[in-house]
């Protein structure tokens, strides 16, 4: 009897254990709350403002999802109508900041925890906020927000009020469009939680994805008028470097849900930044002219996995289907014997773009550029590579304009096998006279045989700007 009672116990867990036919339920569905058509990735609060036009239509008049990235709380800034600073500013303007997204119906905003850098050199930005570690936060978001296009800010090295963070949340946002499809990569984020509705998770659940288009704004001068535009500072050496770069949208055209144009909406956002340039709107509105928010809005495509014309609506081509895309590498090949080049952000954004697909960026500004105040230094980076098997001695030469000084230590470099010597070349700018563009050249020779020209295209202006 009791072998036949334990066989019938046997019998029954082991029906249990099968679930006697029965079904799992489904897995839940990434949660749609946090679903984005339109990500948009920036260094600071009131970044936002430079596309605020763009942002109401896609967001009041397209009904597209938009959620917000900011790498940093703009605690480096400056504060125009009171005390605050640092760390309490940075507070300031979070608030600021989702106040005004809120005006434009988004709601879904994050802040990464960087510190605002001041500066034009995207690697101390990057080095400054963690580049590891953001880049992780960067990832999760965008397999949480699961968006069809990322927006950004232009990763070059361009003239203008390019800031070094702008740049450096460029880089960020483009290294998440190519990571966040590949399970491999930050795989914590993308493992079942053991116990999802449990404590002490340390794995996320999180799905991998891939977005299917990548779009980028800049805030060089050359992008806007007429407030912002100076016919002085125009480039002869790249005028209107954006037409035929990316769609354009027109900001005069009016919102058909606020029935206002869409500069008016962006003024309107703008007055909710009033630590950093809301007198702007406020000068705007009260001489009843909004010429300054009325420059159209010109967008930079990236890349796209879903094809699409390159001046084509940002949506386009843009359904529910998944993409695909397989990891790039630098591509390889030979390399001279004798290499030439320049070094810092120039070089780096030189192989950033081959890695990742953007290599239609290369055109936008052929010739490395900078800018520097009259009767101000001028330090450019550059490097001497010796693919060969033996030391060699290079020599470097000048051509400068007429009133340039060359305050460069050396002009002649041994360099061993197989190694780079990194340089820095010190020039300093005329003391005064009109604000013009001029191209320095520098040139190399081991042996008596040429091994490569630099060139740079120097705006010389009163002020230089930010630290180049």
């Amino acid at each position: 009897m009791s072998n036949k009672v334990t066989l019938l116990a046997v019998l029954v867990f082991v029906c249990r254990m099968h679930g006697a036919g029965a079904t799992a339920p489904p897995l839940l569905a990434p949660d749609e709350r946090y679903k984005a058509d339109l990500l948009l990735i920036v260094a600071h609060p009131d970044d936002d403002v430079v596309i605020g036009g763009y942002l109401a239509r896609a967001s009041l008049d397209q009904h597209k999802r938009i959620a917000v990235i900011y790498c940093t709380p703009g605690d480096g800034g400056g504060n125009a109508v009171g005390n605050e600073a640092g760390a309490a500013l940075g507070q300031m303007r979070i608030i600021e900041a989702r106040r005004a997204l809120a005006s434009l119906g988004i709601e879904n905003v994050w802040f990464l925890g960087g510190h605002d850098t001041p500066g034009q050199d995207p690697l101390r930005s990057l080095d400054r906020w963690g580049h590891g570690h953001m880049l992780e936060e960067m990832v999760r978001l965008v397999r949480l927000t699961r968006p069809e296009v990322i927006l950004t800010w232009l990763p070059d090295y361009v003239v203008g009020e390019n800031h070094g963070d702008h740049q450096a949340a460029g880089v960020l946002a483009t290294e998440a469009f190519d990571l966040a499809g590949d399970r491999t990569q930050f795989a914590e984020q993308v493992w079942p939680a053991r116990n999802r509705t449990g404590m002490s998770n340390l794995t996320e659940g999180l799905l991998p994805w891939q977005c299917k288009k990548l779009y980028f704004a800049t805030d060089a001068f050359e992008d806007f008028g007429p407030y912002w535009h100076d016919s002085r500072d125009l480039s002869p050496f790249r005028k209107n470097f954006l037409d035929g770069h990316g769609p354009t949208y027109s900001n005069t055209d009016v919102s058909a849900s606020r029935h206002k144009s869409y500069a008016r909406l962006n003024a309107e956002q703008q007055l909710f930044y009033l630590t950093q340039e809301g007198y702007l709107a406020t000068q705007a509105f009260a001489a009843n002219d909004l010429r300054a928010f009325e420059y159209p809005m010109r967008l930079i495509f990236g890349k796209s996995l879903v094809g699409g014309a390159v001046t084509g609506d940002v949506f386009e081509g843009v359904s529910q289907k998944p993409a695909y895309s397989p990891p790039r590498t630098l591509p390889g090949g030979g390399r001279p014997a004798v290499e030439f080049e320049i070094g810092g952000p120039w070089a780096f954004y030189s192989g950033f773009w081959k890695v990742h697909g953007l290599d239609n960026l290369a055109g936008l500004i052929p010739v490395p550029e900078a800018s520097v105040g009259f009767g101000h230094m001028l330090s450019a980076p550059l490097f001497i590579w010796n693919n060969t098997g033996a030391e060699i001695t290079v020599k470097l030469r000048s051509r400068l304009p007429a009133e340039w000084i060359d305050k460069t230590a050396y002009d002649s470099y041994p360099v061993r096998p197989g190694e780079a010597y990194p340089l820095r070349v010190e020039v300093m700018a005329p003391a005064g006279g009109q604000d013009q563009w001029q191209e320095l050249v520098w040139s190399a020779d081991a042996g008596g045989q040429p091994v490569g020209v630099v060139r740079m295209r120097v705006l010389v202006k009163k002020s230089g700007g930010m630290t180049e």
